[in-house]
């Protein structure tokens, strides 16, 4: 067991070494606190067991965790990774991460759009950031099974925004972004409480620099 747990130790250190020293990985296994910083819950979202580990599962209609903290503050350049689960029966617009700058309409937000007919929805991803001007990146005919974990990435190399699922680009585009400043998170929800998600979600990170497809996280 100990090498086992030694042998965990040292690949999630090679994981976020690849990403350079500031990475911030956050496992989303907790409904008190997420890397120490405390949550304000609406809801009742509740902690599960995957075969991912660990996750927070949203019901789509009440619940949300807040952070008091903007990881990607002061980042010229930013790669954004959320591991997650859509699960069916949710809205047909949902939001799952937000980071929103305190005072300003800037922000980094992760979306999904739920698409096609009932018994066969599947989802696309919807990227949008603004730090003076703002981009969103979304394409519907790139779409992606329900009930499956994903990962979803969002890359800004300081001249363009890029978004990927499981590391197949979904869009990219031009944009000027001016660095973030403090604020807070929301997870399951918009910052301002509405487009509720439905699903899990179990880890993201957070990389003060625009990473490679060959970088991301597996």
């Amino acid at each position: 067991m100990n090498r086992i747990l030694t042998l965990l130790a040292a690949t999630l250190a090679l994981t976020c070494l690849a990403a350079g020293p500031d990475a911030i990985v956050w496992n989303i296994d907790s409904t008190t606190s997420i890397a120490g910083h405390p949550a304000t819950l609406l809801g009742h979202p509740k902690v599960i067991d995957t075969p991912k580990g660990k996750a927070v599962l949203f019901n789509g209609v009440d619940d949300a965790i807040f952070l008091d903290t903007h990881p990607l503050v002061g980042a010229e350049t930013w790669t954004w990774e959320v591991l997650f689960r859509p699960d069916s029966g949710g809205a047909e617009e949902q939001r799952f991460f937000h980071f929103q700058e305190t005072g300003t309409q800037n922000r980094m937000l992760f979306e999904i759009r739920v698409l096609g007919p009932e018994g066969a929805k599947r989802w696309c991803l919807d990227s949008y950031a603004m730090g003076g001007a703002g981009l969103a990146l979304m394409d519907r005919a790139k779409l992606h099974s329900m009930d499956q974990w994903h990962w979803a990435e969002a890359v800004y190399d300081g001249k363009e925004l890029r978004n990927y699922v499981d590391g197949a680009l979904q869009g990219r585009g031009d944009v000027k972004l001016a660095p973030q400043k403090a604020g807070g998170t929301s997870l399951g929800v918009r910052y301002t409480k509405v487009n509720y998600f439905k699903g899990a979600i179990a880890k993201a990170r957070m990389t003060p620099r625009a990473l490679s497809v060959e970088e991301f996280l597996k």
